[in-house]
Parts: C-alpha cells; structure tokens; sequence
C-alpha cells in the first residue's frame, strides 16, 4: 500500500460516448439472442464513425433476431436520435457482417479435457474491492460514475442543451491509502451551440457536481468544465468508438490489475466476462467479510479445459489472516468452472445491456449477481 499523501484519478464516460455506444450495441444483440436461446455463443464487436456503424463477430444460436432493428434501437437508446448530432440511429448506415463461430473453439468449450464446459478462451482475470466505500468499490470510479449517471438524468429533464457525449474524470486526494478529498473534476459534456459557456459551467457545477460530490469538495478543489471551452462536435463524428475500448472505466478506475479482456458482447462462456464477474464476486466477499481491506483476486484459464490453471489473491498487507488461508477458503468455497461460474452466477439471462454504461462493479441491481455478498458468514465461520 502507498503510504503518505498522493492523488488518485479515475474516469468515467456517458452513455452516449462512441466507444460506449459499441458497448451497448453488442450487448443489445447479445441480451436478444440469449433471451431466445441461453446457451448461445457470441462474440460481438461494433466500430462506429460519423453515421455509420459496422457490426461484426461470431454468433452460434438457435434464435432468430433482427440484428439492424436492434442496432438501431441501442443507438437511440443511447441519446443519437437527431440528424443534428450527425449520427442517429434511424437513419445512419449498417452494415452487419456476423459468422458461425468456429468449430475448433466450439469443441473445446463444448467438451474440454474431462467432457464437461471448458473455457472459452485462454486468458487471464481479476477481480478487485477495497472497503473504502459502501459499494466496496475505490472512490474515483464510483464518483466518476455517478457524475455521468447525474448528467444523463439531467440532460433528459432540465439542460436539454446537453448531448449525448461526455466525460468525467475525478482526482481524489489519499492520505496514508485512506480518501480525504476531491482534489480536481475534469467534466466535458457535448453541447448546443447557442449555450453560453459560464451558464453553463455554472450550471453542471451546481446540478451535476455538487450533488454528486458533495462533502469531498473543499475550497481548494478544482473544476475543469469542458476544457477546451467549446464541445458542439462530438459522438461518432468527432471520434470514432469500437467495442471493448473501456475497459478501465468497466472495472476499477485504474486500482488495481486488469487482464486485458473486454467484456461486451461477449455471452458467458467467454471467460473474460464470466470469470471476471467471479474474481470480483470473491474479492468483495473477502473484504465484506473483513479478512483484509483491500483484496485483488486472479484467475488464469486455458482454452478448452474446466479448472483455472491458477488463483492468486493478494491483500497488499491488509489481511487479518494469512493469505495463503484465504486462498485455501477461496478454492473451497467459490465455483471455479466456466459452467459452476454460470450457473452460480445465473449468467444465462439477459442481462448485459444495461452493464455496458456505468462500470460493471459496485452497482444496487439484483441482476449483478456477483454483487452479492452472500458469502460473508461463511468466510466468518471458517
């Protein structure tokens, strides 16, 4: 752990930030499929630019889904509805170029070594709590969350001339690895053109940021409203997004690791998604049950086979018990395999859009099965 006095600053990125409207796009087609038949395997990638979207990847399923009509809902959803944003989703250009998944990958999932569900792929993940906040999550990323959940609410209700794009980034001062403080908030919120720029920084300062982040400011703390001084241009046409380019902003906020695999529009067989959600399920039940204050978890896979070729969990000197007891109990205690995952986890449902805006970690939903903290007691007694 860092000791003394440091900052740490995590991001966070609406709903309708290109990369993001990939995000929900591929998990849009993928909830579709799943709904009709749960033991589908997808793989659904997206890349948009200017009003044009392309969607691609592998897709084995007994379903039968309208994958434009899909697409084009999940963009409007999204806040792209207008021809003056230069993209919207009624009226931009599809082009869909989806495939059967390959049969050697398939055969290694279907069976494995020892005839049961193998992984998906091979690859590593983690899973990551830390006590410092009720959601079990590090501050940065939960404030940076919760600024974008504000803004959205408040663009549909009071600042209509907010679009869809944006960002928040919040620097959080640490003493001793403890949070004290809002050091500095950087926010960018695509806009019409007409606002005038102090109505409107004055606006989001005191809808957006203060609500949100209330006794964490002080007199000191930084605001750093749209930066550049002007964000008319934006979404799609001023960048372009692909699926499974947030993949920080989807987890921790940068504390700590990541394994490098995205997890949307990916179904659960895919163990960067499904182990994923189980590091992060045994992490927080390891902090909620307070064997240590901080814990990351990693699981390791190899394509085809059932058990994870390795576990590692590291405290960072917080724990109350030797680490090599925690993982004993973590062994013991969690399902491990792609299908115990799934079926534990109740992955099989869809799910999955509404995670692809606002991190898949720390949310109060009863669909983020790997949420709960039903292992506590356990982990007490043992």
């Amino acid at each position: 752990m860092k000791k003394g006095k440091y900052i740490f600053t995590s991001e966070s990125v609406g709903e309708g930030h290109p990369d993001k409207v990939c995000d929900q796009v591929s998990d849009a087609i993928l909830d579709a499929v799943i709904s009709q038949d749960p033991n589908s395997r997808v793989a659904i990638e997206c890349a948009v630019k200017d009003n044009f979207i392309l969607v691609c990847g592998e897709m084995t399923s007994k379903a039968s889904i309208n994958i434009e009509e899909i697409t084009r809902k999940a963009i409007v959803k999204s806040g792209y509805d207008e021809d003056k944003f230069g993209f919207n989703g009624n009226t931009c250009e599809i082009d869909v170029r989806v495939s059967q998944q390959s049969s050697d990958i398939a055969q290694g999932v279907n069976e494995g070594e020892q005839k049961e569900q193998g992984a998906g792929d091979q690859g590593l993940m983690f899973g990551y709590a830390t006590n410092e906040t009720p959601e079990f999550m590090p501050l940065p990323i939960v404030l940076a969350h919760k600024l974008m959940i504000l803004r959205n609410k408040i663009r549909k209700e009071e600042l209509p001339y907010l679009r869809p794009d944006a960002k928040a980034q919040v620097s959080v001062e640490y003493q001793n690895s403890k949070p004290v403080r809002i050091d500095s908030v950087v926010f960018s919120s695509q806009h019409d053109e007409e606002i005038e720029f102090e109505k409107m920084k004055k606006e989001i300062i005191e809808k957006i940021i203060k609500p949100v982040c209330g006794s964490w400011l002080d007199e000191n703390t930084k605001y750093y409203i749209n930066p550049t001084g002007k964000f008319v241009i934006g979404g799609p046409v001023g960048d372009s997004g692909v699926t499974g380019r947030k993949i920080i902003v989807d987890t921790y906020g940068g504390h700590g690791s990541h394994g490098g695999g995205a997890f949307s529009g990916k179904d659960p067989s895919k163990v960067d998604r499904s182990a994923a959600y189980m590091a992060r399920y045994i992490a927080k039940n390891i902090v909620a049950a307070e064997l240590a204050d901080r814990c990351e978890v990693q699981l390791a896979y190899a394509i085809g086979i059932a058990d994870p070729v390795s576990i590692l969990v590291d405290c960072f000197g917080t724990n109350k018990i030797e680490e090599e007891k925690i993982e004993e109990l973590v062994r013991k205690n969690f399902p491990l395999k792609p299908a115990e995952i799934i079926k534990h986890l109740d992955l099989k449902k869809p799910i999955y859009q509404k995670t692809a805006i606002y991190g898949h970690f720390g949310r109060d939903d009863s669909d983020f099965t790997w949420e709960k903290t039903d292992k506590v007691d356990k982990l007490k007694d043992l």
